[in-house]
């Protein structure tokens, strides 16, 4: 296991021509060359906070993962992806290729459409609150009789307004997706965003995975063509079930962060998730098992063993 890399900025920060835009819960943004330099750290986050302790490798993990589906969806939408060659990247940039290597993506400068696009083929997390309450998800109606973890007769697009780090991202229905960003455009994004579940979906079941639910960002080049950007169908961004554990009616296991908050909630970290303090630090079997879960889920679905 490599040692955990808590991120890019402070080594390229005084890099001439190479400009710090801001940094994710888990990315940093540069400008370089007047293209996006996407750096993935292996930081995690869990309940709006970011943890003190990285998680090794993950960075890499969700970079490789995010670079295999690009190839899987390439004929039903363009990417941003320019190279992930820290060899090909702008001059200013390689006396870093050893930092970058593995967790970086040179892309497009897009003008981002500022909409979270969800697609949901299982009822769980903030649509299942809402479902519980209210019979909908995201104002979209919903049958009686659903619970936790069951399949919807088709895939629903539930959007979200991007929210500022450490912020929830707000749900909202279609019709204000339409207000924000216009008919043509909202209609667009929902189609593309249902498409690429469709496909995903397909393949993660053909590795006994169930993609429950997952979210894309959209930017548009100049043109207005629709292009997807950031991260895609990594655990950071889906909820992905073994299907041989599919169990309606409760939580289901998850490829994900799940060691994580099992331990942040129980009487072992000591913490109390209501006090408005951050979470202490992780063990390190916490951090292990964390770490193998997002190996496994990178290996069940790339069929590639992670280097």
């Amino acid at each position: 296991m490599s040692a955990a890399y808590p991120g890019a900025a402070g080594a390229l920060a005084s890099v001439p021509g190479v400009r710090f835009l801001g940094a994710g819960k888990i990315r940093e943004l540069f400008e370089v060359d007047g293209k996006l330099l996407l750096v993935a750290s292996d930081r995690i986050s869990a309940f709006d906070y970011v943890l003190e302790t990285p998680i090794p490798d993950k960075g890499k993990i969700l970079t490789q993962l995010s670079l295999w589906w690009f190839e899987q969806l390439a004929d039903l939408v363009p990417n941003h992806l320019v190279s992930t060659d820290p060899a090909m990247f702008p001059v200013e940039l390689l006396d870093h290729k050893d930092l970058l290597q593995g967790r970086s993506m040179l892309s497009e400068r897009l003008s981002m459409i500022e909409i979270e696009c969800v697609a949901r083929g299982y009822l769980t997390g903030s649509g299942l609150a809402e479902y519980q309450a209210q019979g909908t998800a995201c104002g979209v109606p919903l049958p009686p009789g659903l619970v936790d973890g069951s399949r919807l007769a088709e895939p629903i697009f539930t959007p979200a307004a991007k929210a500022a780090v450490g912020e929830h991202d707000e749900n909202i229905d279609f019709a204000e997706t339409a207000k924000r960003v216009g008919d043509d455009l909202a209609e667009e994004i929902r189609d593309l965003t249902l498409k690429i579940y469709g496909r995903a979906h397909e393949i993660a079941a053909e590795r006994g995975i169930i993609l429950a639910d997952t979210k894309f960002e959209f930017g548009q080049r100049a043109d207005g063509t629709v292009v997807l950007a950031d991260e895609v169908l990594t655990p950071d961004s889906s909820r992905f079930w073994p299907a041989d554990l599919w169990e309606p009616g409760h939580a289901q296991p998850s490829y994900d962060k799940q060691y994580v908050r099992d331990w942040l909630t129980s009487p072992d970290s000591g913490w109390d998730r209501n006090s408005g303090e951050a979470p202490p630090p992780l063990p390190a079997e916490v951090v292990e098992r964390t770490r193998a879960r997002y190996v496994e889920a990178y290996e069940l679905l790339t069929g590639r063993r992670f280097q």
